[in-house]
């Protein structure tokens, strides 16, 4: 899981005038794979009356011993609390345990939170189904990993009914950093995790591959890592820039147009494949490139892809 900057984050976090006292607030985590252990931790830690449960039994030993309740059931689970965070692998393992006969009856007039990583349209699914059952209906990203949970770094994102969100605001507020409502279409939080770890994913795959190259010139890891984290610093003031750009439709190339870095990447291609190195991910991005080119964009910025890709 990334680690995402909360300072950069368009965080408006909105606690309750009035909040109950935590030791009335009842909270039920369904899911203690790591994650789910940090979130009930939290809770627990917070002093929220907190309910634990998990499809694979024995999961819950530290939690007890912090002051949790065990479930022996999912239904038992959610029956004891107002409001059930989710936090498993994917939509698939969510709602094998909520639309379950029982856990949907149980969960009749309550909310559920839902911070598993999916799609957009399977988080949109899940909450047309909790309105069908009448099931409040909150879904969230988690942008930051396990160890800040609890903490001023924690990040979280959610979409769906803002009265909810608000009404939320002790169970937020337990978990520590910044909270931010993205409106009410309850696939935003899950678009913008999509997102935001697409970039994450395609800057460590290209960080790997670049590790991979460098060490087969003869350069470790170590020696490398100080000026890969240059080359990262430059980043966050061209994302800026480059959404301004994009958002104007206006794609500046001055300084480096897409010319220009097709032939760079089309050099880490050629240094990658000459020592054996899968240059996919590379010839991928150049491929991207290249086409705007071919469609008269070449002294566009490279951003122009963006738009190009995107067409239908």
């Amino acid at each position: 899981m990334p680690s995402y900057s909360a300072s950069t984050a368009p965080a408006h976090s909105t606690p309750p005038s009035a909040q109950q006292p935590a030791a009335t607030v009842t909270v039920t985590v369904l899911g203690l794979g790591p994650m789910g252990r940090a979130l009930a931790g939290a809770f627990v830690d917070a002093g929220l009356r907190t309910t634990v449960w998990n499809r694979t039994p024995g999961r819950d030993g530290e939690l007890l011993d912090r002051g949790a309740s065990g479930a022996a059931s999912a239904a038992e689970a959610v029956a004891a609390s107002d409001a059930t965070v989710v936090c498993v692998i994917d939509y698939d393992a969510a709602d094998a345990v909520l639309r379950q006969d029982d856990v949907a009856a149980a969960l009749k007039g309550r909310t559920v939170v839902n911070l598993t990583a999916d799609t957009p349209a399977r988080a949109r699914d899940t909450a047309a189904w909790a309105a069908e059952h009448g099931v409040r209906y909150l879904d969230g990203a988690i942008m930051t990993p396990t160890p800040t949970i609890g903490t001023p770094e924690a990040v979280f994102l959610y979409s769906g009914a803002a009265d909810l969100y608000r009404e939320l605001g002790p169970v937020r507020e337990a978990l520590g950093g910044t909270h931010t409502h993205l409106g009410e279409d309850t696939g935003r939080a899950a678009a913008y995790d999509i997102a935001l770890l697409d970039i994450f994913w395609t800057a460590m795959a290209g960080y790997a591959h670049a590790l991979a190259m460098a060490r087969a010139e003869g350069v470790t890891p170590t020696e490398l890592a100080p000026f890969a984290q240059g080359i990262g610093a430059i980043l966050p003031p061209l994302f800026a820039e480059t959404a301004a750009d994009a958002a104007a439709g206006a794609y500046s190339g001055e300084g480096n147009p897409l010319t220009s870095a097709v032939s760079s990447m089309s050099h880490i291609v050629h240094v990658s494949e000459s020592h054996g190195i899968d240059a996919g991910v590379m010839r991928a991005a150049e491929g991207m490139a290249r086409r705007a080119v071919g469609l008269g964009h070449g002294q566009d910025g490279f951003i122009r892809v963006a738009e190009v890709i995107g067409r239908r």
